[in-house]
C-alpha cells in the first residue's frame, strides 16, 4: 500500500470524523488501515457504539445493511457495493411464512449473514459466535435456522433439546472444504491443529479439534500451546493470526478458501468513498424498522 495513500485517507478520516470497519477476511492492507477490525458480531457491538459520524464498512452487502439498520443517524459507505454474501440470498419469505404455519410458536432464527428483507420477517439475529447461546435462551421449542445449513446442524448438536429445523443456504467458500482435503493438509503436517468455522461441512467439523467463529478460531491459535494449525475458514484471516503468533505455523487447504468478494474492498477503494461519500448504504424506513428488532434482540440476548 502506498503511503501517500494511507496520509490521505488519515487525514479524510479525521474531516469528516470516520472511522474504517474491516472483516477479518478482507486483504492484509484493508485490515492494516482498519480501525476495528473482527467478526460480524464484534462489528455490529463496535457499528453501535462508536460516535463517529461516517462508518466506512469493508465487508460485504449484508454487513454494511446491518451497520445503517443500527445507525440511521450515521453514513455508511461500502469502499464496494458489488461485495456481496450469496449465503445471505439462501432463504424465502415464502418458506418462513409455510414454517410458521406448520409449527407452533415458531422462532425464526436468522444468521446476521442475511440480506435486511430476511431479517425483517425473523425473531432474532445471531453470528457464528453467538448462535448457541441465544438458541438456548430463547423460551421457544421450534426453531427454524435461517440462512446457513451447516451452522444451523452444529447448532442442532449443540441445542438438542430443542426441535430445529435448517435452511438449505450454505457459504460457498466453507462449503468447498471437504475432508479429504483436510486429510491431505493432517498427512503433510502431523500435529497441527484442525480449527474450524461451523459454516464447513460436518465431515470437516468431524475431524476438527476446535470449532468456532472467526474470532474464537484466532483467540484458540494465540492461547493453545500447539505450534502448528490447518485453518479451515477463510484465508484473510491469515493475517491476523500471524500478527498475533508469528512464531507460529498456519495451514489452509487447497484449493486455498478465499472470497473475491471479501477481497473486492481495497486501500484505493476506501480513499474514493472517503472522498466522494459515494456507494452511501441506503436502507427503506419500513424495512429498516423492522430488522433492528432481531438484531438489538441479538444484542440484547448476547450480553
Amino acid at each position: 500500500m502506498k503511503d501517500d495513500i494511507k496520509r490521505q485517507i488519515e487525514r479524510l478520516k479525521k474531516e469528516k470524523n470516520a472511522v474504517i470497519l474491516a472483516h477479518y477476511y478482507c486483504e492484509d492492507a484493508v485490515q492494516a488501515l482498519a480501525d476495528f477490525v473482527g467478526d460480524s458480531f464484534y462489528l455490529a457491538k463496535v457499528a453501535k457504539s462508536t460516535t463517529a459520524d461516517v462508518l466506512v464498512f469493508c465487508g460485504v452487502s449484508f454487513m454494511g445493511e446491518s451497520a445503517k439498520i443500527l445507525n440511521p443517524e450515521k453514513t455508511v459507505l461500502m469502499p464496494d457495493l458489488a461485495a456481496d454474501c450469496a449465503m445471505a440470498h439462501m432463504a424465502s419469505v415464502e418458506r418462513i411464512e409455510e414454517m410458521r404455519k406448520t409449527y407452533p410458536a415458531l422462532a425464526v432464527v436468522c444468521y446476521i449473514n442475511s440480506t435486511a428483507a430476511l431479517k425483517c420477517h425473523s425473531d432474532v439475529c445471531v453470528t457464528s459466535s453467538n448462535a448457541v447461546k441465544i438458541v438456548k435462551a430463547l423460551p421457544n421449542q421450534n426453531i427454524f435456522f435461517i440462512p446457513d445449513e451447516n451452522l444451523g446442524s452444529f447448532v442442532k448438536e449443540q441445542v438438542p433439546e430443542k426441535n430445529i429445523v435448517v435452511n438449505d443456504g450454505y457459504c460457498p467458500i466453507h462449503k468447498a472444504m471437504t475432508a479429504a482435503q483436510v486429510q491431505a493438509e493432517k498427512k503433510k503436517h502431523p500435529g497441527a491443529l484442525v480449527l474450524s468455522h461451523p459454516e464447513c461441512r460436518s465431515e470437516v467439523l468431524a475431524l476438527s479439534d476446535y470449532i468456532g467463529s472467526t474470532a474464537d478460531i484466532i483467540k484458540y491459535a494465540k492461547e493453545s500451546e500447539a505450534r502448528s494449525f490447518i485453518i479451515c475458514t477463510e484465508v484473510g484471516v491469515d493475517y491476523r493470526l500471524r500478527s498475533d503468533s508469528p512464531d507460529k505455523a498456519f495451514y489452509y487447504v487447497t484449493p486455498c478458501p478465499c472470497c473475491a468478494d471479501m477481497k473486492r474492498n481495497t486501500p484505493e477503494k476506501i480513499l474514493e468513498v472517503l472522498t466522494t461519500g459515494k456507494n452511501a448504504v441506503e436502507i427503506p424506513d419500513e424495512v429498516r424498522r423492522r430488522a433492528l428488532l432481531p438484531l438489538d434482540r441479538m444484542l440484547e440476548l448476547a450480553k
